[in-house]
């Protein structure tokens, strides 16, 4: 489960990396809860729940 995690954070990398910023996989929990960090200029971007429900969260479901 965490490899097919992983390659789909693959998929989503470059959208965030054209703006600056980037996304690192933190970790799969007992529970299946996937928490992710997001880095550079989408870190504190005031769009970052946006790309977190709008992009990843679809992605990875």
């Amino acid at each position: 489960m965490k490899e097919k995690i992983i390659e789909a954070l693959e998929q989503i990398r470059p959208f965030l990396q054209r703006d600056g910023g980037d996304i690192e996989f933190v970790e799969l929990t007992e529970d299946n809860i996937v928490k992710v960090r997001l880095q550079g200029h989408c870190a504190g971007c005031p769009g970052a729940q946006m790309t977190i429900k709008g992009v990843v969260e679809r992605i990875l479901k």
